[in-house]
């Protein structure tokens, strides 16, 4: 066993193979959400024995027209492979290189790289299921859905600083604060 692989506080002569093994991705994710969307993660919450070694995924469930919504893992590369469906994604570079917008459509087999830190999304463009699996290069990836954390803040975050930065009147930043902000993970 690689040293260091299970928890740093925790012997790893203690180790089982319970800390290297997960059950459940066959089960699809509720999607019956504002969202549509299911995300299950798999990373070294679930898995001790991902500790230190830089990798773990997801398996996302998409209902009909569901939306996994712009997020970026600050930690993480992460490769999208499609096992049902078809969904439409995308990527949208720094400021530096002009806010790019790169997208496809995927199919069963396709595959999709979203870059470390970058803002990306997946919209499921059929009136079917759709399934993904996604590997993420970090044990500890992290998420941060975009929608939730400016206008789902706690506490929130000034009128000011949203009305100014969105170029919108206090109303829509009061309306949107003042949603509920899912969490499909």
């Amino acid at each position: 066993m690689q040293s260091g692989s299970v928890s740093e506080s925790r012997d790893p002569n203690l180790a089982t193979a319970e800390d290297f093994f997960y059950s459940g991705l066959q089960k699809p994710g509720n999607t019956s959400n504002p969202l549509g969307s299911k995300v299950t993660t798999v990373n070294v919450d679930q898995i001790p024995g991902l500790n230190t070694l830089g990798i773990s995924l997801a398996r996302i469930d998409y209902a009909p027209y569901g939306l996994n919504p712009p997020h970026t893992h600050p930690r993480a590369t992460e490769i999208l492979v499609i096992v049902e469906g078809e969904l439409y994604v995308g990527f949208v570079t720094s400021n530096q290189l002009g806010n790019k917008l790169f997208t496809k459509y995927l199919k069963k087999g396709d595959v999709f790289v979203f870059p470390e830190g970058l803002i990306h999304f997946q919209l499921n463009v059929g009136n079917t299921n759709a399934v993904a699996f996604a590997g993420l290069s970090s044990q500890n990836p992290g998420v941060i859905t975009i929608a939730n954390s400016l206008f789902g803040s706690n506490p929130p975050i000034n009128y000011n600083v949203l009305t100014k930065a969105f170029q919108v009147d206090k109303k829509v930043v009061d309306k949107l604060q003042a949603q509920f902000w899912w969490d499909n993970n």
